[in-house]
């Protein structure tokens, strides 16, 4: 009864052990050791049969028996996405506030996957693995974390993310 999966049960396992011991011991008052004998075996039966429907399965087996169901999922967050994008060319607060943060995370994961440097606590290095010639110079200004724009100085500039700057700057995370 150390199995983790009985631990909660051991009332109901001494209950049950005393409704058996004062059904045997009434069947052994009523028609001796042949009683007992038929009651011990019946009440084991039923204990099984009961403990087949009552125990839970395992996950991975219930995961197993289910039918495949597979039905249309739509994509959730695909149209925010698509918006964000559309807005930050046109938008430099939509920018600064949506799109540079998640093009700072992906920066940031590339640096840490592919050169084992931290954008946060080494921003030098992390300039340096990024800009490899004097176009990705002009592209590090769009995700430096030094360089976002503080909210009340985001709607003085009234032009977002270039969309050919957007796409050298994904070009680049990619080859990051």
């Amino acid at each position: 009864m150390n199995d983790s999966r009985w631990a909660g049960a051991r009332v109901e396992f001494i209950i049950a052990a005393v409704v058996v011991l004062v059904v045997a011991v009434a069947a052994a008052a009523m028609s001796g050791a042949a009683g007992v004998v038929i009651v011990a075996a019946v009440a084991a039966a039923i204990a099984l049969l009961l403990l087949r429907f009552v125990v839970p399965s395992s996950a991975g087996e219930t995961l197993r028996l289910r039918p495949d169901k597979q039905q249309e999922r739509i994509i959730s967050g695909w149209s925010r996405r698509r918006y964000t994008v559309a807005a930050s060319l046109t938008d430099r607060a939509v920018y600064e506030a949506d799109l540079r943060p998640a093009l700072e995370h992906i920066l940031a994961a590339r640096l840490a996957e592919h050169h084992s440097v931290n954008l946060y606590t080494e921003p030098e290095a992390a300039r340096k693995a990024f800009c490899r010639t004097q176009a990705d110079a002009s592209l590090w200004e769009w995700v430096d974390p030094k360089q976002a724009l503080p909210y009340d100085s985001r709607a003085n500039h009234r032009h977002g993310i270039p969309s050919r700057t957007l796409n050298q700057l994904i070009t680049r995370l990619e080859q990051l």
